[in-house]
């Protein structure tokens, strides 16, 4: 029941902050994009690079990691790596990246409680290491727009699984708005909005002509 007199004008402790969390993008290689089959793959790239650049626009903690990248996988996918250049990524010969002791390391070095994962396959590299951070004590929220399984089916039923178990499913576009969250916040409003031109889609070319409008306008 809502009691009128404690309401007040402020964000859940639910939201992402660039203060609360943490990203992880785990093996977006090559190997594992052959067999993606549960969207477009060009579309998974998209998102990946766009939640990427998010968390770089946002400073947030990343952890990028692969498996079995000389001998099987392949590197990670040149456009994030490219987006930060100097970070070392973490290779694996697990498939839960949660039973790897210099991945955990890396999560728990970044002191973040909320955990947004990222990764292919959904139904095997995201659903084990997110199933293995629930039970330890973390909120993961899982970017199912830039994660990808071997089907539909897999993919969707991956999903599934993380939600009952408790994780929260969201969208690349979805974290960086909820970072950004007001508008009046100038230091990143250019950052994010050319994120957004760059990465999504009809979103974004509204944006480009926004301000061709209002800049014609403002012209005249």
């Amino acid at each position: 029941m809502v009691n009128i007199a404690e309401v007040t004008a402020a964000p859940s402790p639910d939201l992402l902050t660039p203060d609360n969390c943490a990203v992880l993008f785990v093996d977006h290689q090559p190997q594992m994009f052959f067999a993606a089959g549960s969207g477009d793959r060009q579309a998974v790239m998209n998102a990946t690079v766009g939640l990427a650049e998010a968390a770089k626009v946002f400073e947030v903690p990343t952890v990028l990691s692969t498996v079995a990248a000389e001998s099987f996988s392949g590197p990670i996918m040149p456009q994030l790596a490219a987006v930060f250049p100097d970070q070392k990524v973490i290779d694996r010969t697990t498939m839960n990246a949660w039973e790897d002791t210099n991945f955990v390391d890396a999560v728990k070095e970044t002191g973040r409680k909320k955990l947004v994962i990222a990764g292919l396959w959904t139904e095997v590299c995201v659903v084990l290491p997110t199933l293995s951070a629930l039970a330890q004590g973390y909120e993961v929220y899982v970017v199912t727009d830039a994660s990808a399984g071997v089907s539909p089916q897999a993919h969707e039923h991956a999903i599934q699984r993380m939600i009952q178990a408790g994780a929260v499913p969201v969208t690349w576009v979805q974290v960086l708005l909820e970072l950004q969250r007001d508008w009046a916040r100038t230091e990143t409003y250019v950052p994010v909005t050319e994120v957004v031109k760059e990465h999504a889609g009809a979103y974004g070319l509204g944006v480009v002509y926004a301000q061709a409008v209002i800049g014609a306008h403002a012209a005249g």
